[in-house]
């Protein structure tokens, strides 16, 4: 049975579903979801980019960092270092950065726990392959972060994915956006919003919604922040994602929805789509195509505040990678002049360029009883958006 055949069955039995159930079983249902049957969905054989297919130089510079928050970690009695990375596919970003610890941080390399928290069977049976000879550095392959960690969680491009619940502003209050059923099409209805939880979250940010105004508020992002908080016992939480804040999110800016899909590197938003015969694009094709909403990075400070996380800077990527040397990185490791040289200054000027991943994707990095250290990734304090308090 195709996912298409399994929602449309279960509609008809259950009723129409939340955008988030619908995402839920698109993204994530056990054996036909798009992130749990496939061992890769991204780089030029996917659907679409993300900074580590760019090239080694993202996590090359994400190692230094870790490296720093290694030392902090190390200055307050942590012999090892455990590194979570959630989301982590087949495991090369670890590889990335294992690469360059091996190679300029050898204390952070011989301190180095890696886990790798990854929902797809066949991703999690490919990293042990995909480290190489890092696999001995690799002390879990799991679905969800351990209990206990001491280190650093890092989650890149994983709370967009979250599903998220659709809602839009009539005249008559605030209404869900459910997916039901014309016939054998997917189609997008209004009804009362399924639980309280979604009207309190607005309320809480105090935002003013005009009549027309359509957007997502993603639960499962506050749910997972909260869970990632209890389960540092002590480090640093590292998230990387496209994202704005609250007043931006929730203004005439963004007032018809984040919600764009991503399948053989062509975008799609919540217009029409020819699969659909006119349907909304983020509808078509379930478990065959990503499905993603921005992040709200007000709410997901706040709970981690709320659970006792201090926040340590909010920045955008291409700043993040400055403060960490991405300029000193352009002349380094290659042949001046060489053909190596010229792929390795376009992958970093993927990384930082403004409009491109430098921009869109924030950096958001939370500490548990570190202090509030001045972290390297947000030296470029005139120009983050948010810096600690």
């Amino acid at each position: 049975m195709s996912l298409r055949t399994l929602i449309v069955q279960r509609i008809r039995n259950q009723g129409p579903l939340t955008t988030a159930a619908f995402m839920d079983l698109a993204l994530y249902h056990q054996t036909l979801g798009y992130y749990t049957r496939a061992r890769r969905r991204t780089g030029r054989a996917g659907d679409f980019y993300t900074s580590v297919d760019v090239g080694p130089q993202f996590g090359a510079l994400l190692a230094t960092q870790l490296d720093e928050m290694h030392r902090l970690l190390a200055a307050t009695g942590c012999p090892a270092f455990d590194l979570v990375e959630v989301g982590a596919g087949n495991g090369q970003l670890g590889r990335d950065l294992l690469n360059a610890a091996e190679s300029t941080y050898p204390a952070l390399y011989a301190a180095t726990r890696l886990t790798l928290v990854e929902t797809s069977t066949a991703a999690r049976a490919a990293q042990p392959a995909t480290l190489g000879r890092h696999r001995a550095r690799l002390a879990a392959s799991l679905e969800a972060i351990p209990d206990q960690v001491c280190g650093t969680i890092l989650a890149n491009e994983l709370l967009d994915a979250l599903p998220t619940h659709a809602v839009t502003m009539t005249s008559e209050g605030l209404r869900e956006i459910y997916i039901d059923l014309t016939g054998d099409r997917f189609v997008e209805r209004l009804g009362p919003l399924s639980c309280p939880e979604l009207a309190d979250y607005l309320a809480r940010l105090d935002v003013v919604l005009t009549p027309g105004w359509r957007g997502e508020v993603n639960l499962a992002a506050a749910d997972w922040v909260r869970m990632a908080a209890r389960r540092l016992q002590r480090g640093f939480l590292m998230l990387i994602d496209y994202g704005h804040t609250a007043d931006e999110l929730y203004s005439g800016r963004h007032d018809g929805s984040t919600l764009t899909t991503f399948h053989r590197h062509l975008v799609g938003s919540v217009g029409d789509d020819p699969f659909q015969r006119g349907g909304p694009a983020w509808l078509a094709q379930p478990g065959e195509q990503d499905i993603t909403s921005h992040v709200d990075l007000t709410t997901v400070r706040a709970v981690a505040e709320e659970e006792g996380l201090d926040v340590l800077g909010l920045t955008d990527q291409s700043h993040f990678l400055l403060g960490l040397g991405a300029l000193n990185e352009a002349d380094s490791g290659t042949e001046p002049g060489g053909v190596e040289a010229v792929k390795h200054r376009l992958a970093l000027k993927t990384l930082l360029v403004p409009g491109g991943l430098g921009s869109t994707h924030k950096v958001l990095l939370l500490g548990k009883q570190v202090g509030t250290p001045a972290l390297r990734g947000c030296s470029f304090e005139a120009r983050t958006v948010e810096t600690r308090a």
